[in-house]
């Protein structure tokens, strides 16, 4: 079969013109982003602590909790004295749950529960870059393609893009609750 010249300078083109609109989606500010993202990924994966450690904000993520546990305090209708002391208990409680719920096996039952399967290749780069969007201030945002909701929030800080946020709902999927 012959293929004119004409023809194949046409599906050339139009392979080109893919490969610019791919590289448009993905911004360098979010393949950065999306490189630590699948660094976290891998440490996740393979139960690699300090990498995880590299690639998370522990006190921000225990504030998150911490800020969480006073709203369920204060909306527990247990009136001015047990807010209070929800809120008195909530920075003890949340740097021990930060250390319960923040590790790589935590966040690997997450990934499970979200139907990733040990064996399986995690996403690329160019994938995670995809699904991360820009939420000013120089934080991105990994959403969930079905529901267009953000998940994961992480901030750059020293060079490194780290998770600064957690949609708590994500993690009480991955541990059952």
């Amino acid at each position: 079969m012959r293929v004119f010249p004409k023809a194949r300078r046409t599906i050339a083109w139009l392979g080109l013109c893919g490969l610019l609109s791919l590289q448009a989606c993905a911004t360098p500010e979010r393949l950065e982003a999306a490189g630590d993202v699948h660094a976290l990924l891998v440490s996740i994966r393979d139960g690699d602590r300090a990498g995880f450690d590299d690639h998370i904000d522990r006190s921000a993520l225990d504030d998150e909790i911490q800020a969480a546990l006073v709203h369920r305090s204060e909306a527990a209708g247990l009136g001015g004295t047990g807010a209070g002391l929800g809120v008195l208990a909530s920075g003890p409680l949340s740097r021990v749950a930060g250390g319960l719920l923040l590790r790589p096996e935590v966040f690997r039952a997450v990934a499970y529960a979200y139907g990733y399967r040990p064996g399986e290749a995690l996403p690329r780069t160019l994938a995670l870059a995809a699904v991360l969007r820009p939420q000013g201030g120089g934080r991105i945002c990994a959403i969930d393609p079905k529901t267009g909701s953000c998940l994961l929030s992480f901030t750059r800080e020293s060079g490194v893009w780290r998770l600064t946020w957690v949609n708590l709902r994500v993690l009480r999927k991955g541990t059952g609750e």
